[in-house]
């Protein structure tokens, strides 16, 4: 794959990661649906999306994944919806991405890659602006919320690692969010009191399905095998960013000191934890 196409596939998956995190938002306060059948819709609509390109493209159904790449993908999904019913765009992405980065430094630990202090200093930097982030305080968001999507960020982090190990990104892609409805069905039926239904947030979950969610894993799973564990890690410091201004400009949230302090922390933290990493590589 070349250089300009890792880019540009690259660039499309941010886009797609704040594409989430902001239709989930918007779900959740302009609309009345509920967590799990936003959960239930949104993995139907990137499986349902994901089998017509399969057809598309091969005039076959035929699919790839794995159960753990399912219940990944399925545990990231329901406690990123449980935990947006609370957070804001921006806060709710600084958190998940937090967690995937430092999910993804555990991982190179446990592989026995060379980890140095300054990885460690980073590391460190990175929680301490995730624990202040949630201290009590009046712009502090709920610790419950904060803990749920730090979850997310630990079970995207485990799917990203299982994508890496290859294979056709779409069939596999496809298989994982085919493999992911019966677990969020089962979810929804036990939570059939909580059932909250409008056209509205219907529409949204559909378009963070099957446009920010299947489309937009689809091509994340095409380029990771390309790139490294802290590559894969790094690119993702830039959604939430993206995530923040988009919700700035399009859902008019507050972008209040906490969070920009925090968000400097994290970032900083993380920044130095795959600048080291990459001069250990070369």
């Amino acid at each position: 794959m070349t250089f300009w196409r890792i880019l540009i596939l690259t660039a499309l998956s941010i886009l797609a990661f704040a594409g989430n995190s902001l239709l989930s938002r918007a779900a959740f306060t302009l609309t009345e649906i509920d967590a799990n059948s936003f959960t239930l819709v949104r993995l139907t609509a990137g499986a349902l999306t994901l089998l017509f390109l399969v057809w598309w493209g091969q005039r076959q159904l035929g699919i790839a994944g794995s159960w753990p790449g399912a219940l990944s993908l399925f545990g990231y999904a329901i406690l990123f919806s449980y935990a947006y019913l609370q957070l804001d765009t921006a806060t709710g992405a600084l958190i998940l991405f937090a967690a995937v980065q430092l999910t993804m430094l555990l991982y190179s630990v446990r592989q026995r890659e060379q980890v140095t202090r300054w990885q460690w200093l980073g590391a460190l930097m990175a929680l301490s602006g995730m624990v202040y982030l949630l201290l009590p305080g009046a712009a502090a968001p709920s610790a419950g919320a904060g803990l749920l999507m730090i979850g997310a960020g630990m079970a995207w982090g485990l799917y990203s690692l299982l994508g890496r190990t290859g294979g056709p990104a779409l069939l596999v892609t496809a298989g994982n969010f085919v493999r992911s409805v019966p677990l969020a069905s089962v979810i929804t039926l036990l939570g059939w009191q909580y059932w909250q239904w409008d056209l509205s947030g219907v529409l949204l979950a559909v378009a963070s399905g099957a446009l920010t969610s299947g489309i937009g894993y689809a091509i994340w799973y095409r380029v990771l095998p390309a790139l490294s564990a802290m590559q894969a890690a790094s690119v993702q410091l830039a959604v939430p960013v993206v995530a923040a201004l988009l919700a700035v400009i399009l859902l008019a949230e507050p972008m209040h000191s906490r969070l920009l302090v925090a968000g400097g922390l994290v970032l900083s933290g993380l920044g130095l934890v795959l600048l080291c990493a990459h001069r250990n590589r070369s």
